[in-house]
Formats: structure tokens, C-alpha cells, sequence
């Protein structure tokens, strides 16, 4: 494919990823009361938070991207999809029959990192936000700021359940190594609760090491994958250079 042929497949790729994410969002406009009710609200709910919209048109503008994230993150495993299908040309023929299971693994990764956030990061911190300070002091709470913070923890738990697969995948390139990431696993805990405490902006520690042990976790399960994909790779190239 020419440079003027690959811009042409990017340009579709991304037209088809926006299709779905619009479809997504079709989708959960249509169910947005329950979406919102039962399901973005009930943490503020369980815990007695107060919510309040401070905008004449805040809560239009509200529904609006509710449905779009949420159709963002419905429609993942197509945006995966198509994301695979554009780097497609550039991988071996034995290499392209894996992208569907590539997809769905992915897919699976992020949704748990999303579920991970849900059930477990957002009634520890909501828990320790409704019961601490002065009983004197009414939690209110700015709508937009609360639906920010709980998106916004959500998708960045989403992104980091991607270890495995971005390991996975750069070891398959050779870019990365099982030894490499033995090597700096110290520093790479530190970077994770960074990135935890990062994640959890506004919240107790105990939410940030919530988060910061699984993503430890994460990262030795990233070794053990870095390890297969790197074996299977030196034995290939020894195979070609054999042949």
C-alpha cells in the first residue's frame, strides 16, 4: 500500500469507529433513565451524597455525554477492531489469524478494568468521602464534578487493565522483554502507585492502594505473558533462519 493508500484505510478505520461509537450512544440514550438511575447515580445514592446542577441546560448537556462515553465504551471491542485491522498489512500472515482473539481479550480487559472501578474503587471512595469530616458540613456535590471524577476513574482503570495485552504486543514487536521488566520492577511499582494515586484524584489512600495492588498484579501477569510472547518469537526466528 502506498502513503496516500494507508491515509485512505485510517481515514475509513476511524469513520467506522465513530459509527460505532454513535451507535453505542443511540443505544444508551435509548435506556438513559436506567443508565442513569440505577446504575451512574446509585453510588451517590447508597451514601447519602447530595447532587446539584448548578447550569439551565446542565442536565441536557449531562445526559449528552453520559451517552456518549457510554457508547465510547460499549463499542470498544469495535474501535479495538478496527484499530487491529489498520496495522493488519504490517503483520505476518500466521499473525493476523490472532486478532480476534486479540479483540475480544482486549475488550475483556478493559470492561474489567471498568468493573474493577465500579464495584470496588467507587464505594471505598465514596464510603470515605460521605463519612468523613464534620457533621456540620452537608455534602453537596456539583453534578458535572461528580459525573467527571466517576468517568474519568472509569476509563483510566479501563486503560490500565491493558497491560497485559500491551505487553503482549510489544514483546511480539521486540520491543519489550521479560528481563527488562524483571529488571526495572521496582521502579515500575512506584510509577503504578503514581499512576494509582493519580487515578483516584480527591480520594483516601485506601483507594489508591485498592487500585495499586491489582495493577502490581497486573504487571507480573504482563512478565509471564512478555515471556511467552519473546519465547515464541526467538523460536520463530530461529525457524526462519533455519529454513
Amino acid at each position: 500500500m502506498s502513503f496516500l493508500d494507508h491515509l485512505e484505510e485510517l481515514r475509513w478505520r476511524i469513520i467506522w469507529s465513530l459509527v460505532g461509537i454513535v451507535a453505542g450512544a443511540a443505544i444508551i440514550w435509548i435506556f438513559k433513565d436506567y443508565v442513569m438511575d440505577d446504575f451512574l447515580l446509585r453510588p451517590a445514592i447508597k451514601y447519602n451524597i447530595k447532587l446539584q446542577n448548578l447550569r439551565p441546560f446542565g442536565q441536557v448537556f449531562l445526559y449528552m455525554q453520559v451517552a456518549l462515553m457510554g457508547g465510547a465504551i460499549i463499542s470498544i471491542p469495535n474501535i479495538l477492531y478496527q484499530f487491529w485491522r489498520f496495522i493488519s498489512p504490517g503483520l505476518y500472515s500466521h499473525e493476523r489469524k490472532y486478532i480476534s482473539s486479540i479483540v475480544i481479550f482486549s475488550s475483556l480487559c478493559f470492561l474489567a478494568g471498568v468493573a474493577f472501578a465500579y464495584w470496588v474503587l467507587m464505594p471505598t471512595a465514596f464510603k470515605f468521602f460521605a463519612s468523613f469530616g464534620s457533621e456540620n458540613i452537608e455534602n453537596i456535590i456539583a453534578i458535572d464534578e461528580y459525573f467527571s471524577f466517576l468517568l474519568s476513574v472509569m476509563l483510566g482503570a479501563g486503560l490500565v487493565f491493558e497491560m497485559p495485552m500491551v505487553s503482549f504486543f510489544l514483546s511480539k514487536l521486540g520491543i519489550l522483554t521479560p528481563d527488562f521488566m524483571r529488571k526495572y520492577r521496582r521502579h515500575a511499582v512506584v510509577i503504578i502507585f503514581i499512576a494509582a494515586a493519580i487515578l483516584t484524584p480527591g480520594t483516601d489512600p485506601i483507594s489508591q492502594i485498592m487500585l495499586g495492588i491489582p495493577l502490581v498484579l497486573l504487571y507480573e501477569i504482563s512478565i509471564y505473558i512478555s515471556k511467552v510472547s519473546y519465547r515464541k518469537r526467538k523460536a520463530r526466528s530461529r525457524t526462519d533462519e533455519e529454513e
